[in-house]
């Protein structure tokens, strides 16, 4: 082992050949000049990891020809068909390996490259002792294979006797998978080529007669050589490069889709001849990428080329050879560098760096036929590209918590109405894009899925309202309601994706006033006039003293409890709804007192018409006789409505996991996906209409008139039922009132905007309960329920709207982009709302039961992603199948049971509250209780372990936080080896004293390494402080 400040001897030496480019004139570490610590000399000695940081930090120069590009690999093997040789297309890499499947005559899956490390360890003594050409000046590949041989001739490599054979061979015909299935036609393809060509003009006939070799010139590679078995069923005529020109190449058009915009193409040619008796490599780089004819599967410029030929018997060796070039060029890292190098030593370093970062797996513990899925998620290779940062200091903690709450707009301005200005000058420059950004399919299955999720619950708290308050509010005051608060809320609100809709607590405290007022004899609606007014007063006085930050107390212990809580309540009232309707439709009936008997005159018996159903007898001119004939037999309702409920559930959730299933195209996938819920509700629909059992049907009002004859659309604000003095201790309710929808909407704005949500176009705490406070104000004067945020329409509208990335390279995973943000579904779904009077009579066909099934999926949807449900999991489960969640490795699990099992118990209690009507009204004084709660767990957690288990943070942030400080060491270690003090290996003493007869800068450079030395805990402090935050 290594002592410290020794370097380890790697099993090869660094040679430079001396027709290389100029090496770098100084490396740039974190912002800072070090040349006088850090020289060319020094390069050979600094390890491979900061060698290739040297590379990469340099200019890149004002030419551009540096500047890298996203790269296509291909790699091509020379084969032999009959008597003539070509390149066969075998392997192709964007992201990820590709390899044809000989066998099968196709592409296989994308997969993770599994490379041996001895085929690496060949590629590198091979970039040693073969050829390195770079910035070749090059446009065909008859320039670049002159310039090729007559390189391998001067440098003795290639003898000159077969110069003519080598350049032959590298000018064969390409052959690509995807032309398999033009075979057919390419001989009539050749033969007009051949015509066209005879009847050129005599300058093209010189020209061809150049490039185009007699086929019996050509070399004979002997039976020896090892072939593909595919090779030989697919038969091609081999050609010149002025051949496919004339040509004129087409490119494999649809997996050029694939291809990332400017990318260039790196071709890897290897194969066996039996002309030559040693092995000849060369490395190229063009300095301007040019399309070479047929060189390539896809018309894209050639930037690279690796050609390796060789003596018969080592045709497997080369193709993993083959393979370790192209999964270098498909490493990020190792791109850049082979685009930067000057000379070999920096493609070298490279492949040091890359041999540094490979992890070997075992012979004997793995299945090297098996081929590894791309993951979910790369990490970032950032880590590898940057220097290492000199130690930062440290960070307030405080100042960083106060300014990322000035950004979601959560701190006091000291100003009245400040937090409600500022919040409409972060929205209004997005105003016009919230707009435009919805010209998307996407949002159109938003919009209809969320209209009927939001219709279903408006009928259904319309009925319950409706039977709490004497019917002076139900099912036709709430659509009213709905699209009055809907679209005032769409068009004005700071957050457009949360959802407005009808909650618990609000139908409770409704219950409660009437009561109060069906006692005293007073007039309902006009009292409620006045407690909806000091409701709206208070909010408007709440906006004007940012009393919105007190959101910022609110941490993921009490939203995540609130969500689950309205998800248990979403999932429970759909199963209860269904056991309603079992009870009200028994499977075990008595016996049905109906029978269908013939008309009169008939000839036929009583027998022969008992076999017509209920809903047939008419048909056949029968009467209906018995005691029950009025209603159709309800024995089978309960268990179709289970039928109808159960499908709309299942449907929704395979449909909507359908964007990752293996069948049909990607748009088309995505598509099914995204009208998921919409598919189920129809599907299931004409199910029931096919079968033609009585299920209830949703019913909608088909007149716009209030409920009750006695009150209009406006509520006098006195009555005289009511005292002069209800006005003033209206005042009290209120407040109770207000505690309930400011909880309940800031709540539910806290759980949308979540960091993980991604949202680019800031909040609007305040603004959202300003024009909150103006719509209960109306629907005060108007008589209408007061809607809120309702928590899981919300996370389901978001949820709908989530954006992922393109899978443009084949095999990578789609990332989570962020999310659609517009006002125009919200605005659509409450304005569909509002007009659904209109459309009762195709409203009417839709069973309950499936809309109940549509409130099933809601809730169990809005439970994806709550880390509080993933920890109640995860108490079940043995640790051996737990996943690996980024608090498990930070927290005993101990500790997550006690967390999980403390905040299991506040969720209990809160269902308890809500579950009693003597208690639910003092739910919303449960939520401000919750954030006590939470409190004082700073009594029994440390504060390492509630910033891990109760924060917001994304689950790739904190990995990336938690990857930095395990590399946190060995960026330490490197930033000793560029400063090196004593005495390293090989006797070079760097650490001069400074003064008279000294240098300066080693002096400089020692000083840095105490400095780093000694602030090394510092350093390891401040990032286990990021990983926390």
């Amino acid at each position: 082992m290594a002592k410290n400040n020794e370097y380890i001897e790697l099993p090869w030496t660094m040679n430079s050949s001396s027709g290389d480019d100029e090496a770098p004139k100084d490396p740039r570490t974190g912002g800072e000049d070090f040349t006088q610590q850090f020289t060319e000399n020094d390069f050979e000695a600094t390890p491979p990891a900061q060698r290739v940081q040297f590379i990469l930090g340099e200019d890149v120069g004002d030419d551009g020809t540096h500047v890298s590009h996203p790269l296509f690999s291909e790699m091509g093997m020379l084969v032999k068909e009959g008597d003539e040789i070509e390149w066969k297309e075998t392997a192709r890499w964007i992201k990820f390996e590709e390899d044809v499947e000989e066998g099968g005559n196709r592409w296989s899956k994308p997969h993770v490259a599994t490379l041996s490390l001895h085929s690496l360890f060949e590629l590198r003594r091979l970039l040693v002792n073969g050829s390195v050409m770079l910035d070749m000046e090059a446009h065909n590949l008859e320039v670049m294979a002159d310039l090729v041989c007559d390189q391998m001739v001067s440098a003795g490599t290639l003898p000159p006797g077969v110069k003519d054979k080598v350049k032959d061979a590298l000018l064969r015909r390409h052959r690509h998978q995807h032309e398999y299935a033009k075979k057919t036609r390419l001989p009539i393809i050749r033969s007009l080529a051949d015509m066209r060509n005879q009847s050129s003009s005599k300058k093209k006939k010189s020209k061809s007669s150049k490039n185009l070799r007699p086929a019996q010139n050509l070399p004979v590679i002997t039976e020896d050589m090892v072939k593909s078995p595919s090779s030989q069923s697919m038969a091609r005529p081999s050609s010149g490069t002025e051949l496919s020109e004339q040509q004129g190449h087409k490119g494999n058009t649809h997996f050029m889709r694939k291809i990332p915009p400017g990318a260039e193409a790196s071709n890897i040619l290897v194969g066996e001849v039996d002309f030559l008796e040693r092995t000849l490599s060369c490395f190229i780089r063009l300095s301007q990428a040019a399309v070479m004819g047929d060189l390539t599967e896809v018309p894209v410029p050639t930037r690279f080329i690796f050609i390796l030929l060789g003596p018969p018997g080592s045709q497997s060796n080369f193709h993993e050879i083959g393979r370790a070039m192209a999964t270098l060029m498909s490493d990020e890292i190792f791109h850049e560098v082979a685009y930067r190098a000057r000379k070999r030593d920096h493609l070298l370093s490279g492949v040091d760096e890359f041999l540094d970062a490979v992890t070997v797996l075992p012979p004997g513990e793995w299945d090297p036929t098996i081929r590894i899925e791309p993951p979910a998620a790369i990490p970032s290779q950032e880590v590898r590209k940057r220097p290492p940062e000199l130690p930062k200091e440290e960070v307030d903690e405080e100042e960083e918590e106060q300014r990322l709450r000035e950004e979601s707009g959560l701190s006091r301005t000291g100003r009245l109405f400040g937090g409600l200005i500022n919040d409409v000058k972060r929205k209004a420059p997005w105003y016009l894009s919230d707009y435009k950004d919805a010209l998307s399919m996407q949002c159109v299955a938003s919009w209809i899925f969320l209209y009927f999720a939001c219709l279903s619950p408006i009928i259904t708290f319309g009925g319950l309202l409706a039977e709490a308050t004497g019917k002076h509010m139900a099912a036709m005051e709430s659509l009213v309601s709905g699209f009055v608060c809907g679209m005032g809320y769409g068009f004005f609100s700071g957050q457009p994706l949360t959802i407005l809709g009808s909650t618990g607590p609000v139908l409770v405290f409704e219950s409660i006033i009437y009561e109060f007022c069906f006692k005293m004899g007073w007039d309902y609606m006009t009292f409620r006039f006045w407690i909806g007014m000091w409701v709206a007063g208070i909010c408007i006085v709440l906006t004007a003293i940012d009393a919105s930050a007190l959101v910022c107390y609110i941490t993921r212990f009490t939203e995540e409890n609130f969500a689950t809580l309205i998800a248990f309540i979403f999932i429970y009232k759909a199963i209860e709804n269904v056991v309603v309707i079992g009870k009200n439709f028994p499977v075990n009936q008595g016996i049905y007192d109906c029978v269908c008997t013939p008309p009169l005159g008939s000839n036929a018996s009583v027998v022969d018409y008992a076999k017509y159903n209920w809903d047939s007898c008419a048909s056949y001119n029968g009467t209906l006789v018995g005691g029950d004939c009025g209603t159709p037999p309800t024995e089978n309702v309960f268990l179709m409505s289970v039928v109808l409920c159960a499908g709309t559930f299942i449907i929704s959730t395979i449909l909507k996991d359908f964007k990752n299933a293996l069948f049909f195209p990607s748009i088309v996938r995505q598509y099914i996906s995204d009208f998921s819920v919409l598919i189920a509700i129809f599907a299931m629909s004409f199910f029931d209409h096919f079968l033609g059992v009585p299920t209830q049907k949703l019913e909608v009002p088909n007149e716009l008139k209030p409920t009750l004859d006695t009150r209009g659309w406006l509520i006098p604000p006195f009555s005289e039922k009511n005292p002069w003095w209800s006005p003033m201790i209206a005042v009290f309710p209120a407040l109770l009132g207000t505690i309930l929808i400011f909880m309940d909407q800031q709540i539910t704005a806290v759980i949308v905007n979540r960091k993980e949500n991604k949202l680019k176009k800031g909040c609007g705490y305040h603004l959202d309960l300003f024009i909150l406070s103006i719509l209960i104000a109306i629907c005060s004067v108007m008589g209408l329920p007061w809607f809120v945020a309702a928590t899981v329409l919300s996370i389901n509208h978001v949820n709908s709207l989530k954006l992922e990335s393109e899978c443009s390279a084949p095999g990578e995973k789609p990332q989570f982009l962020g999310v659609r943000e517009q006002r125009v579904t919200h605005i659509l779904i409450f304005l569909t709302i509002g007009v659904s009077v209109l459309l009762t009579p195709l409203l009417g066909h839709i069973p309950m039961p499936v809309l109940f099934g549509v409130f099933l999926y809601m809730g169990v949807a809005s439970l994806k992603g709550l880390q509080f449900f993933d920890r109640i999991l995860i108490m079940f489960m043995p640790a051996k199948y737990q996943p690996d969640y980024m608090f498990l490795r930070q927290v005993p699990i101990k500790r997550v049971h006690l967390f999980t099992i403390i905040q299991l118990a506040c969720l209990i209690i809160l269902w308890l509250i809500k579950s009693f009507s003597q208690t639910s009204i003092l739910f919303p004084l449960m939520l401000v209780v919750m954030i006590g709660i939470r409190k004082a767990l700073d009594l029994v957690f440390t504060r390492r372990e509630l910033k891990i288990l109760d924060d917001i943070m994304p689950e790739m942030t904190k990995r990336a936080a938690a990857d930095d400080l395990h590399k946190l060491d060995a960026e330490v270690g490197l930033l000793a080896r560029i400063f090196p003090f004593g005495k390293g290996r090989g006797g070079r003493v760097v650490n001069k004293p400074a003064g008279p007869g000294g240098d300066a800068g080693s002096a400089v450079g020692l000083g840095l390494i105490k400095c780093t030395t000694s602030n090394a805990n510092e350093k390891e402090f401040e990032a286990q402080s990021s990983l926390l935050k």
